[in-house]
């Protein structure tokens, strides 16, 4: 963490010297464009430009005067945890006309801005691109007004246009996820835990309203993450009939014992012949159901007929026709609210710094751009073609061409969709298909949220695939003990929140009792496994792998799905675990700092999990603002300690009141967590205190984030169909025979794809001393951390977002996005 030689300054050939830079919010305000303003300035300020805030959106940019003010490191300090936009957003009528737009040049041209960062949702930024296409003639009629000298317009013949989008809808084509929309799934999914347990007391069904405006994103993914029963969106308006379908399936999940039904419905939800779909529908329609159901509805949800469907309406029909006790619960602005999520946090801190990198980079020609999300890499599109594509969405609506808007939302909402209809909606016996195959499934190393949300969507998979799924308690100790059963359809409802591991899950490793679990194996007639769980899942199926040479009980397709808060699984990106854990350390910062709110400067240490892989201490320092952050991966000595200490007490000198410095749990031997409070206490004396605290199991438990439920769900899904493919590839001669190494896989995230790789290929890629992966996408986020805290370091753009063009052919199967 320390500083670099001064001559290693931040990439010379893109320096921002001379430039003036703007940004602004406009239109809705969303959780985490704190983050992306801060991240606008600090990173605008690093490249030596000047940057400027324009207060209250466009409306300030027209307006002028004091609402376009310079901004400073440190006024945005203390912004990163603060919900909404404290830079003011604004609709306005008047930068819609060109005497509106003609003023906001005017003032942008005083102060020499020819840079905008414009965050906020597909109005805001067409409006961006209009100004921009506009400039030069906006520019020539300030010169003949005698508003600004005629050299003006050669000085600042172009305007540079970035987007970011920030909007909880997610309705914005080009991007997997817009900045805000995890932390509204956030407040959702706080909201359906809630009433969950106040249902299963009542036995009573909920019908909850989200936002979303005309897209159902929010409706389908709460309603994946919460297992909800029925969910009404205005992408896919139910078909006629859907009245009598939703309500026998709420009765049969009654009738199997579930005290609970959820129905959530998109705002503004129509039927096919456009009738609104209302909470009180449903209410006054419930007669026979057993105990609870919840029910999601999109606003904006219709059916086929552009009728729109509301909360009141599904109430009613609940209600006349199962006699259910029914509540409907609008949530309304609270979606808007609260404090950002650390995945929120991350991508804005992201987007922001990549938003500064592209108005570098950018010429005369370069189109205005809007920097996406694809996967878990950032790129840059053509901002129109992304606004085109949007409103297409819309066009395919209003013409009742459904399945294409599905499409054209993007491969993420198509996946969702379908992961949804597979795990919600139960086939009868007779039309499931009969493959006669056993599939077992385990979780295996310590537990991590989100794991039985991936149970949960094996077993539904698997048995709508036609096997017999067995549940494996407490791991391969458990599978050898003969702890193995059925599990069946209803054994996993309600698995989605909760935290854990339902199944049990142990540490222990397969190859001491191989022989007991081929017996197990061979008893059960298990066909298939399926492993979930973090590095001793990888290491379990590499001494199954090798078992297989002496025990053909074993020669049978063999999947791990990564599950672990460490993230320190090579193959993938991602686990599943990683994003509540990451809450957790965020959430949790966010405290301890404001615990030192109105007393004397101080700085807090904070020791994460992790063992020796630092994914948690560096991006949750990322998402919680850290100062410095201590890894393995990059090591350190006491030269760069005292340098970090130095550099807090020039900060702590200036404005800035509290400091925030986390170490990963096996960082260093020597240099612990006492060390280095003890270290900073000395140092610091006279200028700011200390405090240490280590987070600890807190990280490991709670309720599984909308992203880890979805996650798990997804990725599991995905794992269940290579089973079932497998499992036809290999079966001759009357059995399965499994011996080729792309028969025993990992499924992991990579960039922008999930990936099936054989476990054996991994092992080169593998610190198995230290349990984490040689190379560690992560790491570049690094830089970004030590940018924001005011260091000055190399940062490797190589990797940084590329323009490129909005992808209309559908993907193949494999390329699958996994962003939720």
């Amino acid at each position: 963490m320390a500083q670099p030689d001064s001559k290693k300054i931040f990439f010379e050939n893109l320096s921002g010297a001379g430039k003036a830079i703007a940004v602004l919010t406009s239109g809705g305000d969303a959780q985490g464009m704190n983050a992306a303003v801060r991240a606008v300035v600090r990173m605008g300020l690093y490249v030596g430009a000047k940057v400027y805030f324009i207060h209250e959106g466009y409306q300030g940019m027209v307006d002028g005067g004091e609402n376009i003010r310079e901004a400073t490191w440190e006024s945005v300090s203390s912004m990163l945890q603060v919900g909404g936009t404290v830079i003011g957003s604004a609709r306005c009528k008047e930068f819609r006309t060109h005497e509106g737009r003609l003023k906001a040049a005017h003032n942008l041209v005083k102060r020499g801005i020819t840079n905008l960062c414009v965050i906020g949702g597909d109005g805001s930024l067409t409006g961006a691109n209009l100004f921009r296409e506009e400039w030069s003639g906006l520019l020539g009629e300030l010169v003949e007004q005698g508003l600004i000298e005629a050299d003006a317009v050669q000085k600042y013949s172009a305007l540079h246009i970035v987007g970011m989008v920030g909007s909880i809808d997610n309705d914005f084509c080009g991007t997997d996820m817009t900045i805000g929309t995890d932390s509204a799934l956030h407040r959702i999914i706080e909201v359906v835990d809630a009433i969950m347990t106040t249902a299963q007391s009542h036995q009573r069904t909920f019908v909850l309203e989200v936002m979303g405006r005309h897209c159902g994103y929010l409706a389908l993914v709460s309603a994946l993450a919460c297992g909800a029963d029925w969910v009404l969106i205005p992408e896919m308006p139910p078909e006629d009939g859907w009245e009598e379908k939703m309500c026998q399936k709420l009765s049969a999940t009654r009738s199997r014992g579930t005290r609970l039904n959820i129905i959530i419905v998109a705002e503004g939800a129509l039927d096919r012949h456009g009738k609104p779909i209302t909470s009180s529908f449903v209410k006054e329609n419930r007669a026979g159901m057993k105990r609870l159901n919840i029910i999601i509805v999109a606003e904006g949800a219709i059916d086929h007929n552009n009728k729109p469907i509301t909360t009141d309406y599904i109430k009613n029909l609940v209600v006349k026709c199962l006699g259910f006790d029914t509540r409907v619960t609008i949530l309304g602005h609270v979606q808007r609210g609260g404090t950002p999520s650390a995945f929120d946090r991350i991508l804005a801190s992201r987007m922001g710094v990549e938003a500064v990198l592209a108005l570098l980079e950018t010429t005369a020609n370069t189109p205005a751009c809007v920097v996406s999300l694809c996967g878990n890499q950032s790129v840059r599109l053509p901002l129109m073609e992304c606004v085109q594509m949007t409103q297409e969405v819309q066009k395919a609506m209003d013409e009742k061409r459904f399945e294409e808007a599905v499409k054209l939302r993007g491969r993420s909402f198509e996946n969702n969709l379908k992961t949804y209809k597979l795990l919600a909606h139960r086939k009868p016996e007779s039309e499931l298909p009969t493959s006669n195959f056993n599939v077992a499934v385990l979780n295996v190393g310590a537990p991590a949220a989100g794991m039985n949300a991936a149970v949960r969507s094996a077993v539904r998979v698997g048995i709508s695939e036609g096997h017999k799924m067995f549940a494996v308690s407490d791991g391969f100790e458990g599978f050898y003990k003969g702890q193995i059963k059925e599990i069946k359809w209803a054994d996993v409802g309600g698995w989605t929140g909760q935290g854990g591991s339902l199944l049990g899950t142990k540490r222990t490793l397969p190859a001491k009792h191989v022989d007991k679990i081929a017996d197990q194996m061979r008893k059960h007639n298990i066909n298939a496994l399926l492993v979930i769980g973090g590095f001793e899942a990888l290491l379990s199926l590499l001494e199954l792998l090798t078992a297989r040479g002496k025990y053909d009980e074993f020669c049978v397709p063999m999947v791990m799905v990564p599950a672990t808060v460490s993230n320190n699984v090579p193959g993938s990106d991602l686990s599943i675990g990683a994003d509540t854990a990451l809450n957790a350390i965020t959430t949790t910062c966010d405290r301890i700092k404001q615990s030192a709110s109105g007393t004397k400067r101080r700085v807090f240490i904070i020791e994460t999990m992790g063992g020796y892989c630092g994914y948690l201490a560096s991006v949750g320092g990322l998402a919680a603002g850290a100062d410095a952050a201590y890894i393995y991966e990059e090591p350190f000595d006491i030269r760069d300690l005292q340098a970090n200490v130095e550099h807090l007490t020039e900060k702590m000198k200036t404005s800035i009141q509290r400091g925030l410095v986390l170490r990963n749990e096996n960082c260093n031997d020597n240099y612990t967590t006492d060390f280095i409070y003890q270290l900073y206490s000395e140092e610091g004396r006279g200028v700011f205190d200390c405090r240490k605290n280590v987070l600890g199991h807190m990280q490991q438990g709670g309720a599984p984030s909308p992203f880890d439920r979805n996650f798990g769900t997804k990725i599991s899904a995905k794992a269940m169909q290579w089973i079932s493919k497998k499992l036809v590839e290999t079966f001759r001669q009357g059995r399965v025979f499994a011996n080729t190494e792309d028969t025993c896989c990992l499924l992991g995230m990579r960039r922008r794809a999930l990936v099936f790789q054989p476990v054996v290929q991994l092992k080169e890629d593998t610190d198995f001393v230290h349990r984490i992966p040689k190379e560690q996408w992560w790491l570049k986020l690094r830089p970004l951390m030590k940018i924001l805290a005011k260091y000055k370091t190399s940062y490797d753009v190589s990797d940084s977002g590329q323009l490129e063009h909005v992808v209309r052919n559908r993907p193949r199967e494999s390329d699958a996005s996994v962003a939720m």
